[in-house]
């Protein structure tokens, strides 16, 4: 069964609240004069109509959002103190937007992407974001290269078309993105729905639990749906048919009462364990082997109800990995670090410095208590109450105990690398995922490379980034320069 839409009784009026009395003909100075600037109803819905949009988001702009809900299955508080996973079977109210990165508001559905996976709960303590991606892994570990990186995703500033030389040319040049590169490529880098691909944390995060220990977790939200993809070919003609494939899928899928659903998993690494581990624990190109911090499953998430407005609760939906709660917290991964800022700044640049205030984005068990005030679209929320502390007149005041632990740290400051560890290096990852795979899979993902690196106009560009590939694995590498040859003659 579809939403109904709201059905509003009586006459149509402005916006001021006044009855239209003719909303078909503009008023003019005689038949067929010409139009009177006293016409305001006019000039009221065009000037609206002009400020209809507003920015869309630099990467994730294109995306879909339903409302569900988390249930907990396993008692967590031996590793954090957070109260929505305090009891087993409590359910927390939850608001989850999928996106591809590269592509505008525009763009189609089904294309070779990673998508994004950004997930509001609504605790009881506040709002909590977890923000990640359809893959355990990114391109890049510092957010300072971030810029650079989707500057390169983006349309050439003088084709104003993604360009093979731009992408090819950054990746080469970052070696730490092969094993992302390899993930994107292979057959998980279209999946065929929303609802039929995994979710992941992808970060590092921080769990402290009541006695103040700290454990790093990373979050793995696997389909109930089964996994199900979309070859090249395949994705062309669904984007030719329809653009809006995902969009659709999963809109339809709950309408009908097919709710989909993931199994949600933790790894957990006890804090101690991170200095010595074998490699940087925090780096964003990299996963922590199953066999070394197996998956513990702690719930289900469920999408049960879509928005009733699009633009109002998906377009406007804010999520920032900087809002927590108690006992969760964040890691020294060098790129979550800087979108602990950016995804915050985006918004109060996008949406408004209120945009907090939208239904979508307010927290639904309790109430904001700050000293913020004014600005765009301020709704006065606060009243007459104090807008400073400490003050006498009993305003919200501080817990004194901090949402998340302690992290020790040492040395002088630097721009430098992360700390080394025995097995940081950008390929070894890559080559494992590759050796997983079965001969078809190889297949597919060397096609799919060469198909993309024999666009580029310089052979350096192109013999680049073969070598990225021929170290994380030999065979990767020569069937790989095979194919990229075939293809450039």
């Amino acid at each position: 069964m579809t939403q109904e839409a709201h059905v509003t009784q009586g006459p149509l009026t402005t916006e001021a609240g006044a009855p239209v009395a003719d909303n078909q003909n503009s008023e003019t100075a005689g038949v067929g004069g010409p139009v009177l600037v006293q016409d305001q109803l006019l000039l009221e819905k065009l000037a609206h109509f002009n400020r209809e949009r507003i920015p869309e988001r630099v990467v994730h702009a294109r995306g879909a959002g339903a409302y569900g809900t988390f249930t907990l299955t396993r008692d967590v508080s031996q590793w954090t103190r957070a109260a929505f996973l305090s009891e087993v079977g409590k359910q927390t109210e939850t608001f989850l937007r999928f996106s591809t990165v590269a592509g505008s508001l525009g763009s189609a559905d089904a294309v070779r992407d990673p998508r994004g996976w950004a997930l509001k709960f609504y605790t009881e303590e506040g709002n909590y974001d977890l923000v990640g991606n359809n893959t355990p892994v990114f391109f890049i570990k510092d957010a300072i290269k971030f810029p650079d990186f989707i500057h390169t995703q983006k349309r050439d500033p003088y084709t104003g078309s993604q360009e093979a030389d731009n992408v090819w040319d950054f990746w080469g040049l970052s070696p730490e993105s092969t094993h992302q590169v390899t993930w994107l490529f292979g057959d998980r880098g279209i999946p065929a729905s929303y609802r039929h691909m995994d979710g992941f944390g992808s970060h590092t995060y921080q769990w402290n639990n009541e006695a103040g220990e700290v454990f790093w977790v990373k979050y793995h939200f696997k389909t109930d749906q089964g996994i199900k993809n979309l070859t090249t070919e395949e994705a062309v003609n669904v984007s030719g048919l329809d653009p809006d494939s995902h969009q659709r899928d999963l809109r339809e899928a709950i309408e009908r009462g097919d709710f989909p659903s993931w199994t949600v998993q933790v790894q957990i690494m006890p804090a101690a364990e991170a200095a010595t581990y074998r490699f940087n624990p925090f780096d964003l190109t990299k996963v922590w082997p199953h066999a070394d911090y197996p998956p513990v499953e702690i719930g289900r998430l469920e999408l049960n109800r879509n928005p009733e407005n699009v633009f109002a609760e998906v377009e406007q939906s804010i999520f920032s990995p900087a809002h927590f709660v108690p006992g969760i917290g964040p890691s020294p991964d060098k790129m979550l670090q800087g979108r602990l800022f950016a995804y915050g700044d985006a918004h109060r640049y996008r949406v408004g410095i209120n945009a907090d205030h939208l239904p979508v984005n307010r927290p639904h068990a309790t109430e904001a208590r700050t000293h913020s005030r004014d600005g765009f679209l301020y709704d006065g929320r606060h009243g007459a109450a104090k807008n400073y502390e400490p003050n006498s007149f009993g305003g919200p005041f501080q817990t004194d105990r901090p949402l998340w632990g302690s992290t020790s740290v040492t040395g002088v400051t630097g721009n430098t690398e992360a700390p080394v560890h025995s097995e940081d290096n950008d390929f070894v990852q890559a080559g494992n995922l590759y050796r997983l795979m079965s001969e078809d899979e190889k297949e597919r993902l060397v096609g799919n490379l060469a198909g993309f690196i024999s666009k580029v106009s310089r052979d350096d560009i192109a013999e680049r980034a073969i070598s990225n590939f021929r170290q994380a694995d030999a065979d990767f590498g020569k069937r790989l320069e095979v194919a990229v040859q075939a293809l450039r003659g």
